[in-house]
Formats: C-alpha cells, sequence, structure tokens
C-alpha cells in the first residue's frame, strides 16, 4: 500500500536515486534540486512515495509560500512530482496529488496549486484529470492550476 516518508538520512540515497523516464527529464526538476530548494525554504514540504519497503517516487509540497515574493499572495500545493520511469502508471502520481491535499486540509487549507510544463509533452492531462483547473496565470513557463480540496 503507497505511504508518504520523511527524507532521512537512511534514505537519501534512494530519494536521489528516483528518476524519471528520459522524456520526461526537461518538465520536472531531478530530486537532488528538489531537496536543496527544500533546505532553502522552510515552506516546503519533501516526502518520498513508498510502496511497502520500497521507493517509487517523490513529491514536494509547500505551505503558504508567499508566491509573488511581495507579502501579498501565499500559496499552498504541489511543488514537484517525480515518479520512477519503472514505476510509473500504477497509480502512485494520483495517490501523490491526493495525499498533499489531504495534509494541505490538515493544515486549513481549500485550494492546492501546482504548476506544469505546458504542451503535449508535458502532465498537463493528468493533472486536469485530478480535476485541477488552469488558472490563465504562468509561473516562468509553466502553468498554474488549482485543485478546489472542499
Amino acid at each position: 500500500m503507497p505511504h508518504l516518508a520523511p527524507v532521512t538520512p537512511a534514505t537519501i540515497d534512494a530519494a536521489l536515486a528516483v528518476r524519471v523516464r528520459p522524456d520526461q527529464e526537461h518538465a520536472v526538476a531531478p530530486v537532488a534540486k528538489s531537496l536543496a530548494e527544500a533546505y532553502a525554504h522552510p515552506e516546503a514540504w519533501p516526502r518520498l512515495i513508498m510502496d511497502g519497503e520500497r521507493v517509487v517516487g517523490f513529491l514536494m509540497a509547500f505551505v503558504d509560500i508567499d508566491w509573488k515574493d511581495d507579502g501579498t499572495d501565499f500559496r499552498s500545493g504541489l511543488w514537484r512530482l517525480n515518479i520512477d520511469a519503472g514505476e510509473q502508471g500504477r497509480g502512485y502520481g494520483r495517490f501523490a496529488v491526493t495525499a498533499v491535499g489531504e495534509e494541505l486540509r490538515r493544515r486549513g487549507k481549500d485550494l492546492l496549486t501546482t504548476t506544469w510544463h505546458p504542451g503535449p509533452d508535458g502532465p498537463g492531462a493528468f493533472y486536469r484529470r485530478l480535476g485541477f483547473r488552469a488558472t490563465g496565470e504562468t509561473s516562468g513557463d509553466q502553468t498554474v492550476g488549482v485543485l478546489e480540496l472542499g
């Protein structure tokens, strides 16, 4: 059964070994970059996606990050989602998004924000199937989407 686990000294090598498919590498940063960003951003919530004792992916959520760096727009959501190439298509991505939504609801949030690489080779269809809607905003070259948690 899938579950989330913190990244620890005992699991760091397994976290760093998570690799998406080569054709997806342009669309999501590697786990090493996410862990460096987590170190620099206290709003980050990095977690391993586990199936039993096996690492199948990595996610990094964020809680109350200052989206526009001006103190006026605080959001919570999914920052990164890396499902290992050999583990894709088994429901781990859906599980991860649901788990982040549950964590945000537990923290009193009612909206989950994420971004995705646009275009036919990006994960937009995946996020739309889960109920995300594009806001019309962009973050760099990424599409911004939201999911109501109500």
